[in-house]
């Protein structure tokens, strides 16, 4: 697939330019661009191993990039690691708070370290944590301790906020209630950098989509930008089995591929046209099948990220 591109921000509270980190033998990021613009949520996709993580760690100044430059809110988070922090949220899947801890306590101790936090209180209620002040956070349910990570994440009010799996382990309602705030986070000015292995997540909040393997850009665009390119498939249900290979040759002259799941059930792709919807109902009317069903499917984001980085899994 061809590369995507996006169009340069004017403004851009992150940008990477050919970064490299290798640990030992192993190089992680490998010349790696990164561009986010003001008020945008990015997401970065890449299958186990890519440099997701590492990625997200120089950015926030946990590891020093061994060449390229990585700027965050016009800082080097490397030298200037303490300036930043105190204009960006990160939010840590592990939790990032005592395990001792009460909920209450833990987000008024990250809200004494702000400048101009937002109510401990209101973000409880936010997050769907309001009745938690006085739990253990060993004693919260994994989804608790995600929305609990986020409020800590959010507390000192930041320009940027760096989201790793921000829904994992959350039930559909508390699911959606995240994606709400992380759109209203968009809404006010902040910009999102967001990992997740949920496509329909990426789909829902992302403005830009970043795909990274092997440590570097391998694709990168809007959702259209990125499923717009790839050939529609037209999924079809018949009553009765269809000769495939007869319908394959009728459809040859209309550059069509015919794939089946089983003979009453196929997807046909190629370039949608009126012509080729007809000589493909015909078709099977003159195999004497009634069509059942006939669905046009875009390609979704899912698709196209197996398509790039292969559908073999990764350790």
């Amino acid at each position: 697939m061809t590369r995507a591109s996006s169009p340069a921000s004017p403004d851009p509270v992150l940008e990477l330019r050919g970064v490299v980190k290798r640990f030992g033998p192993v190089t992680a990021v490998n010349g790696l661009d990164l561009q986010l613009g003001r008020s945008e949520v990015l997401a970065l996709l890449g299958p186990n191993g890519a440099g997701k993580t590492t990625t997200v760690e120089m950015c926030e100044g946990f590891v020093t990039p061994d060449a390229g430059t990585v700027s965050v809110l016009g800082l080097d988070p490397a030298t200037d690691a303490d300036r930043l922090r105190t204009r960006i949220g990160i939010m840590l899947q592990g939790g990032g708070a005592y395990p001792g801890v009460r909920v209450g306590e833990m987000l008024k101790l990250a809200a004494s370290y702000c400048a101009d936090p937002l109510d401990p209180d209101w973000l409880l209620e936010t997050v769907g944590l309001a009745g938690h002040e006085k739990s253990n956070y060993r004693r919260l349910s994994g989804g608790q301790q995600q929305r609990l990570s986020l409020a800590l994440a959010l507390v000192g009010r930041p320009e940027l906020v760096f989201l790793d799996e921000p829904t994992a382990g959350l039930d559909a309602q508390s699911r959606l209630a995240v994606w709400d705030l992380i759109a209203a986070l968009r809404r006010d000015g902040v910009s999102v950098v967001l990992t997740t292995h949920l496509m329909d997540e990426a789909e829902a909040l992302a403005d830009k989509v970043v795909i990274i393997d092997h440590g570097t850009v391998v694709a990168q665009g809007s959702i259209s930008e990125l499923t717009s390119t790839a050939q529609p498939t037209i999924a079809v249900h018949c009553a009765a089995p269809v000769d495939l290979d007869a319908l394959g040759e009728r459809l040859q002259v209309h550059g069509a591929s015919v794939s089946a799941v089983r003979p009453d059930r196929f997807s046909v792709s190629a370039d949608l046209s009126p012509a080729l919807i007809s000589a493909l109902t015909a078709a099977v009317a003159d195999q004497d099948v009634l069509v059942t069903a006939l669905n046009v499917e875009q390609r979704s984001l899912e698709s196209v990220f197996l398509d790039i980085t292969g559908r073999e899994i990764r350790a």
